[in-house]
């Protein structure tokens, strides 16, 4: 790295309310307000008094710069990264440096050099407040050459200014030596600088600056993720438990291995499956979904294998399955847990052997895909009933990832209510529809048992409700407003269940759509199939 080569847009972040040197924060001072210091600092203290606080301000400036550019940069000359300091001073506005004659000599450790300050702003500052000097006053100046240099040689030099545009001369002009090559000329000069101990602070700044970067990098890393999270969503997400699920998927969405998503109706599986794919290699290649619980046991067979014309009736002509349309993408088979045994075993062999064969043939064709599964059930109870085949299992979840229930994580429910909003509001062409804030006291307090999808539904069928734009807590489903608790015996109130508080949300839902299961399915976020599940074996009111 050369000195010449610097940069200011590629050495100082400028962001609103924030500027940075690599992690170390700067400010801006304004030159008409640090004259006025400078000549506060003269009558409190008397010149001695200020020309020393300047000058130790100076160097302790100096000692900060010369460890940022060793932070930041490999320095394979220690003459180059000297030469850095006049850059710094250069591009942060304080003069403009020219360095007429540097020698550096590390093995004896004697140094010197020779710089021009032209159009010192500190100068400037003097003039402006105390008129013109008896002697040089670019004190921080000099502070800061002599820390920077002592800094990058570890050892003691100083800079002393010769002339000054302060005191008449067109230019500023000053010479750095190493303590031992100044002798007692230094002497008047010394007691200014009082340095002893700085190094040591600036060293452990330093390493504190680092560990903060690192700190920075990581959260950097993290607002990249939920960046995109957000952009294939929408959504901001804010639970640590959300967060960690997204890591996951990030860190094994590169290698082609199984996935396993796991979690209850309604909580953003097939989103997450989308989201691995869109990251893998995979990505410019199909994306297919398979819903294993809405097709009858033969439909599906047809739909994952393909078949061939005259394998069933109504079969005219061949047809490729999805299996073979997913060649060289991604296949998420949705509600796993439905598959019926024979065609678990079809799947297995799919799996195993990386080809399928069509109904009605007995050509094998290969097929490269790579699968995540879903479900909303437990598929370790499915294994001891005998429902689900162990070895598919395995074969399923090389990695396994399960995201957490809506009411386990209700810090995410404001931004996605509000996310919801939005899309509602441009599908539906509500202009400018938004959420009163109110009705997040009611969302927050909710056990969402559809989950995401169940918020989604109730954001539209509010924002269908509301009159000018402005969803209101009286627009909401009536079971968000429902109380949450019941009479139970002696008269205490209890907390439902959330069994109980499900089955009552289904009903109130069908209350709504006049018994349509239809309807209701599509508000609560699930399939006509898993409704009927949840009710299977409870007792409908014949009106519904």
């Amino acid at each position: 790295m050369k000195a010449s080569e610097l940069q200011l847009q590629e050495l100082v972040t400028f962001e609103e309310g924030t500027l940075s040197l690599h992690g170390r924060r700067l400010v801006l001072h304004d030159v008409h307000a640090f004259a006025q210091f400078r000549k506060d600092l003269v009558e409190s203290m008397g010149y001695e008094g200020a020309r020393r606080v300047l000058t130790r301000f100076g160097m302790f400036w100096g000692q900060a710069d010369a460890a940022a550019m060793k932070r930041i940069f490999d320095w394979e000359d220690t003459r180059e990264w000297i030469m850095a300091g006049p850059r710094l001073h250069s591009l942060q506005g304080v003069a403009r440096c020219r360095v007429r004659k540097i020698e550096v000599d590390e093995r004896s450790g004697r140094f010197f050099m020779e710089v021009i300050w032209q159009n010192s702003g500190e100068a400037q500052e003097h003039l402006t407040e105390l008129g013109k000097s008896d002697a040089p006053a670019c004190w921080m100046l000099v502070g800061y050459a002599s820390g920077y240099a002592s800094f990058c040689l570890n050892r003691e030099v100083y800079f002393v200014e010769r002339r000054c545009r302060a005191a008449g001369a067109r230019t500023c002009l000053a010479i750095g030596m190493d303590l031992e090559s100044w002798g007692e000329e230094l002497a008047p000069h010394l007691p200014y600088f009082k340095s002893v101990g700085i190094r040591d602070k600036i060293e452990r700044l330093s390493a504190e600056l680092k560990r903060k970067n690192r700190l920075l990098k990581r959260e950097r890393k993290r607002a990249r993720d939920l960046e995109k999270f957000r952009s294939s969503t929408g959504a901001e997400v804010r639970s640590r438990a959300m967060q960690k699920v997204l890591d996951l998927a990030d860190r094994i969405a590169r290698f082609d291995a199984a996935v396993l998503v796991t979690g209850e109706t309604g909580v953003g599986k097939e989103v997450l499956a989308r989201r691995i794919h869109a990251n893998s290699a995979r990505a410019k290649q199909s994306f297919v979904t398979v819903n294993c619980g809405a097709l009858p046991e033969t439909l599906l067979e047809s739909e994952l294998f393909g078949h061939t014309k005259g394998a069933f009736t109504g079969a005219v002509r061949d047809r490729r399955g999805l299996f073979e349309e997913g060649h060289r993408g991604t296949v998420f088979l949705d509600e796993i847990a439905e598959l019926s045994p024979a065609t678990q075993v079809k799947l297995l062999r799919a799996l195993q052997e990386g080809e399928v064969v069509r109904l009605g043939e007995n050509v094998p064709r290969k097929v490269d895909m790579r699968v995540i599964a879903a479900t909303n059930r437990d598929l370790a109870a499915a294994i001891e009933d005998g429902a689900f085949r162990e070895d598919l299992y395995y074969r399923l979840a090389v990695v396994e990832i399960e995201i957490p229930p809506l009411r386990t994580r209700p810090e995410d429910i404001p931004p996605l209510a509000r996310h919801f909003a939005g899309t509602v509001g441009r599908r539906l062409k509500i202009a400018g529809l938004t959420l009163d804030a109110t009705c997040l006291d009611y969302m927050m307090a909710y056990p969402w048992p559809g989950n995401i999808r169940e918020l989604e539904n109730a954001v539209e069928r509010a924002a269908l409700m509301s009159a000018d734009g402005r969803i209101l807590p009286e627009h909401l489903p009536p079971a968000l407003l429902a109380p949450m608790q019941v009479a139970v015996s002696g008269g205490a109130a209890g907390v439902l269940s959330l069994g109980d508080l499900q089955e009552r949300h289904i009903r109130n839902v069908l209350e709504m759509t006049g018994g349509n299961r239809a309807a209701a399915a599509r508000m609560l976020g699930i399939s006509p199939v898993t409704l009927w599940r949840k009710l299977r074996g409870d007792p409908i009111p014949r009106h519904l």
